[in-house]
């Protein structure tokens, strides 16, 4: 995930991610009602939920210059709000820069899932906002439970201790994963690896992980709402924020002032469906760049052809998949023998997010490792370490001893897997992927393959409580998708489906390469979002940037 300061919404989930980046959907937690009649109570009016509903956030000066910080407590389980346990939340803001003229406060969401929106803003994401909108609203995001500098946060790494004992016990050149396990061996390989990937998030966030779906942070999104001041809630999601915001306005509907959803995910859509379509856009986006890699990365290119770059990117995969990639002693991968082959379709296929900043990095990357060093292809997804943005454990001292250990500074990994595991319905059976394996490798080679091994790790994971659905949210204000024509991660298809799937929803087109359109520069994007979101101004059937 990106932690930059200038606008690059963090990663949506891709099938393709280290360590198992899955599938994702816009609902989690427990059945929600199916109808907007069932959903006309107003949860801020129940009993057990005023004391959130309540509360009223204490802004202080943040670490960084210009930004605000509160905290926000939100109940653990919805379902029984009155026990004691709760989430303490993170949120900042950046105040209008026309206070004169406020409207009020947008709240956003950067992506992932994972992603921390208080980090992100105070690193400058409220810059990725056009004028108009910076004039007339407070910039608001906040960690989603179970995230960042969230009270109590995921972790599925081993403690220390228990790490470095599997550090001496493995051999990791010996545990080459293939693309796309043929073999029963293969096979039993990549299920034992995602059964002991779920088993050390359960064995350290056991009591969170049926807690940290998609629906109970749309909930916490109005508790927000509520603390905020808000009548109504302005919204911008990005990639995974897509999510959240659907859910947010099939719960909510009347509470939506303006909403945009950018990079959009399509909740019908079920766990193999998903990863198909989003491999598929994972190989037409590296398809892209040997095409257009001339155009945007110039000398850099690997190759003096579509075809020699195309050559190159399958040979990679080849070695990788023998041997791992050779890379420096002071790599990321050094201690795993270096790059294999599922690290290097990661490498590249994150490098498809924004072409303008990552194809000539990538270009260079990829012709070193050609050549025998994958150092640089393994640097390029390195972030840049942030200081733990501190945690409220005094406001936790009193709960209960299951607590899970301290996570690390970005756990986004970890509430990448248990977000998505938890919100898309997966097979318990094995059967089901080894059958998906052929279809994923037609419609997407190696990414539609890897995609199904990396879902594996949901097979032993807590179930949610939503199935696959078409948008229910009858009386909704007129919502606003953006979607890319060339976006890897988010594909284009989705965001006309969920357009499609809202009522009086909007579809504005970006006609581009890389992943989401809003705060990348557009000037045809940025008036048509923000007139929608200052003025609600409707964006007109079929426009296109």
């Amino acid at each position: 995930m990106n932690r930059a300061a200038r606008r690059r919404p963090a990663l949506a989930t891709t099938a393709l991610a280290l360590l198992g980046a899955l599938s994702l959907t816009a609902c989690t937690g427990g059945p929600v009602p199916a109808t907007g009649k069932a959903r006309a109570a107003d949860p801020a009016s129940r009993p057990d939920l005023k004391p959130f509903y309540g509360q009223r956030l204490q802004w202080t000066d943040c670490a960084t210059d210009g930004y605000e910080c509160a905290r926000l407590t939100v109940p653990r389980d919805y379902a029984r709000p009155g026990n004691g346990r709760t989430f303490v939340l993170p949120v900042a803001r950046a105040a209008a820069t026309g206070p004169a003229r406020r409207i009020g406060s947008l709240v956003y969401n950067p992506g992932g899932p994972g992603a921390g929106g208080a980090s992100s803003l105070e690193e400058g994401m409220d810059e990725a906002f056009g004028a108009a909108v910076r004039a007339r609203f407070d910039i608001v995001s906040f960690d989603p439970r179970g995230v960042g500098g969230s009270v109590p946060a995921l972790t599925c790494e081993p403690a220390e201790a228990e790490a470095e004992a599997e550090e001496t016990s493995e051999d990791f050149s010996d545990a080459v994963a293939p693309l796309y396990p043929r073999t029963e061996a293969a096979r039993s390989a990549a299920a034992s690896g995602a059964r002991t990937a779920a088993e050390d998030c359960e064995e350290h966030s056991g009591p969170i992980l049926r807690h940290v779906g998609t629906e109970d942070a749309a909930r916490d999104l109005d508790v927000l709402r509520a603390a905020l001041g808000e009548r109504e809630l302005t919204y911008l999601g990005w990639s995974y924020g897509t999510s959240l915001g659907t859910s947010y306005a099939e719960q909510f509907p009347r509470r939506v002032r303006a909403m945009v959803l950018d990079g959009a995910i399509d909740p019908s859509l079920d766990w193999r469906q998903r990863v198909i379509s989003q491999s598929a856009g994972f190989r037409r986006s590296v398809d892209d760049y040997a095409e257009q890699c001339a155009e945007i990365a110039g000398d850099s290119c690997p190759g003096a052809n579509p075809q020699e770059i195309r050559a190159l990117i399958e040979r990679l995969y080849q070695r990788a998949e023998r041997e791992p990639l050779p890379v420096a002693e002071d790599s990321t991968y050094a201690e795993y023998g270096g790059m294999d082959a599922t690290a290097v379709l990661d490498a590249v296929s994150m490098a498809m997010y924004t072409p303008e900043d990552q194809w000539e990095p990538l270009s260079e990357a990829l012709r070193e490792a050609d050549q025998g060093d994958a150092t640089k292809l393994g640097a390029l997804d390195d972030e840049v370490e942030t200081e733990d943005p501190g945690t409220a454990e005094e406001e936790q001292e009193e709960q209960e001893e299951d607590e899970i250990p301290e996570p690390p500074a970005d756990n986004g990994d970890a509430a990448l897997t248990a977000v998505n595991c938890l919100d898309v319905p997966h097979p318990r059976s094995l059967r089901p992927y080894w059958a998906a394996l052929a279809p994923a490798d037609q419609a997407a080679g190696v990414y539609g393959t890897a995609g199904v091994t990396a879902d594996l790790t949901c097979r032993d994971w807590p179930s949610g409580g939503r199935r696959p659905h078409r948008v229910d949210a009858d009386g909704v204000a007129p919502v606003l998708v953006v979607g890319t024509t060339g976006d890897p991660a988010t594909p284009y298809e989705e965001s006309v489906s969920l357009a499609e799937q809202f009522p009086e929803g909007m579809l504005l087109t970006y006609e581009g390469l890389g992943h989401t359109a809003y705060g990348r520069g557009d000037t045809c994007v940025t008036a048509q979002v923000d007139a929608y979101l200052v003025k609600r101004e409707r964006v007109r059937p079929g426009a296109t940037c």
